[in-house]
């Protein structure tokens, strides 16, 4: 082979790619796949986070955010109506973003609870006539397996009334279960007071005693 055969051969072996070269060419072609998997795993991350970030400033403004000045907020229906959080706990609770703290009117049922509670109506519940009073109270707080029910209204005034049953044996220091239908007249106040006194024959103080529970009347 004369010189100029010898300078060809060795320009094509310069020019043929080792297999570090091929490699190398390979490299960007496996990578694509994992790019595009990084591009759309950190999509998604940063869609996660504004999601995130767009419900904590929802639930700041809808939970914690009141709706009306709290300086002008005096009870917990107040508080309610304004759209402040609301403590689940019995009673329930009304607290504003200024530290504010407003407990629901349940009456004297947590102070009467040992003696007699009521199922039905609830305080504050939406009542009309004939209203069904359930509920359950110590053989004591009846006489002759019953107990008076009566309504008022805000200013006071008697609705109606209406003795309780018991629904079993009433001549026991447990509870007893007890049931009436309450017909009242239309009230002229938009809230009342549903009361069940402690059947007394003796007229005695002492012996006095009654449930109290705010009531909101329905049309």
């Amino acid at each position: 082979m004369g010189r100029d055969g010898e300078r060809h051969c060795e320009e094509i072996k310069l020019q043929k790619p080792s297999a570090s070269d091929r490699k190398r060419s390979l490299y960007p072609n496996f990578m694509k796949p994992i790019n595009v998997i990084l591009m759309v795993a950190g999509g998604a991350i940063l869609v996660l986070a504004l999601l995130v970030l767009f419900g904590f400033n929802f639930l700041k403004d809808r939970v914690f955010s009141p709706t009306a000045d709290s300086s002008s907020i005096n009870n917990f229906e107040q508080c309610v109506a304004a759209g402040n959080a609301i403590l689940e706990s019995y009673p329930r609770q009304c607290k504003t973003s200024d530290g504010k703290n407003f407990t629901e009117d349940i009456g004297n049922a947590l102070e009467k609870q040992n003696l007699i509670r009521v199922f039905y109506p609830m305080p504050n519940d939406l009542v009309k006539s004939p209203l069904t009073v359930k509920g359950e109270a110590r053989g004591t707080w009846f006489s002759e397996a019953s107990f008076p029910v009566k309504v008022f209204d805000a200013s006071g005034v008697q609705l109606g009334t209406i003795p309780a049953q018991a629904k079993s044996g009433w001549m026991t220091q447990d509870f007893v279960e007890f049931e009436a239908v309450l017909d009242f007249q239309t009230p002229a106040t938009a809230t009342g007071t549903l009361v069940m006194e402690k059947d007394n024959p003796s007229g005695l103080p002492e012996n006095t005693d009654e449930l109290r529970i705010p009531v909101r009347f329905g049309k």
